[in-house]
């Protein structure tokens, strides 16, 4: 296997995923090792963008990275009938169709454990595998609307707002891989796989969190507070000398070291000021207290006061800056692939870090670029590929 050695190598992921959720699941298990591999329909049968953007754009070539590609058209019956060649000899199997269009193909979950047993199937939808919205097609904006978070996003009264990344697609993708990662820890004892499901609504309502329970728990509806936290005082944006920066400063102990080191401890004697409890039902003058000193200083030597003093706080990067801070050159967030039509590639890096574990560095491959090497680790000979070709199926 390709990457002998490494935590998940021992797994074989058929790769069925497209845009952006489901290639976001895969992702988290070929970025520490796993044998992905990608399947896509050969050129001649792809109907419109396929796979979402262009092949060597960033976004594909950050959802795709790590996995060996083939080209397999599941429309063609003998290219299904090789497809379930493959599950017999896989680990888990992940896809981001439409419900129905799983059932249309016979590759549902009842159809692949009839052929491997063992087998995890994970799933990515709009909405759900059942109920009344199943079939409707699935969105990432469409979730955040639906899930509540344009709903707090944004200045007060400014109405609904987008956020600036796909998060419903990305929690989906991250939320569904570590199903697998359990259904496949739960196989060892069993020896029988899972089907793991999620939804681009479930995973958004989940990100809800605090504000979902809000709702479940005291039946408040919350609303937007901009970049204001919804519940903690002092906490959000605040001009300086020479720009803006982000304070967070909830509970006592924080405030009393704000006051200390932004020397109001005389106006911190107002009531207003005294607790949590007070500090929040007077937002605007606890904000416009800390505005009025904060402003007298730059940002950069308010950061390293209020830092030094334990009260985390920080500056607001447009993309150049957050790649150009120190302690993000530091930690390698920026990570080189070689590629070998452009060199190299600089992509993004796995969040986590595994001591002793360095992530595999494999380019996104091109469509295809690896049926004739996939294929004969499955059995199939070049005799056979070249009349399964004549035939469409890959």
């Amino acid at each position: 296997m390709p990457n002998s050695g490494l935590p998940l190598a021992r797994f074989t992921v058929l790769d069925l995923t497209r845009v952006r959720s489901g290639p976001t699941c895969v992702r988290q298990l070929a970025d520490w090792g796993a044998n992905v591999i990608k399947i896509e329909a050969p050129a001649e049968v792809e109907v419109g963008s396929g796979m979402g953007g262009d092949r060597h754009g960033p976004d594909f070539q950050h959802v795709h990275r790590n996995k060996r590609g083939i080209t397999l058209n599941l429309k063609n019956p003998d290219g299904l009938a090789l497809f379930k060649r493959m599950v017999a000899k896989a680990d888990v199997v992940v896809e981001n169709y439409r419900p129905d269009v799983k059932d249309r193909l016979g590759i549902n979950f009842e159809a692949l454990s009839a052929i491997n047993p063992r087998i995890i199937l994970g799933s990515i939808s709009g909405f759900g595998q059942t109920g009344p919205y199943a079939r409707r097609p699935g969105f990432d904006q469409i979730a955040q609307g639906m899930g509540g978070l344009m709903s707090v996003t944004g200045l007060p009264g400014q109405g609904p707002v987008r956020v600036g990344i796909p998060v419903a697609d990305l929690t989906a993708g991250l939320y569904t891989a570590i199903g697998i990662l359990v259904a496949l820890l739960e196989r060892e004892q069993t020896g029988r796989g899972r089907w793991v499901h999620t939804s681009l609504l479930e995973a958004m309502v989940a990100m809800m969190d605090f504000q979902a329970t809000r709702w479940t728990m005291k039946h408040e509806v919350p609303k937007q507070a901009g970049n204001d936290h919804p519940t903690t005082v002092p906490t959000g944006l605040f001009r300086t000398k020479d720009g803006i920066m982000n304070l967070a400063g909830g509970g006592q102990d924080m405030w009393n070291r704000i006051v200390a080191t932004l020397g109001i401890e005389e106006q911190a004697k107002d009531p207003a000021f005294a607790t949590d409890k007070s500090r929040a039902q007077n937002r605007e003058k606890t904000n416009a207290l800390l505005q009025s000193v904060l402003e007298t200083d730059t940002t950069a030597n308010w950061i390293e006061k209020l830092n030094k003093a334990g009260v985390p706080s920080g500056p607001i990067y447009a993309m150049d800056e957050v790649f150009a801070d120190p302690q993000v050159q530091h930690l390698g967030l920026e990570w080189a692939v070689p590629h070998p039509m452009f060199g190299e590639v600089k992509l993004v890096r796995a969040p986590m870090n595994i001591e002793g574990v360095a992530s595999p560095r494999r380019p996104t491959p091109e469509r295809g670029e690896h049926t004739a090497e996939v294929l004969a680790e499955f059995g199939i000979s070049a005799e056979e590929l070249a009349a399964l070709k004549a035939k469409g199926a890959v």
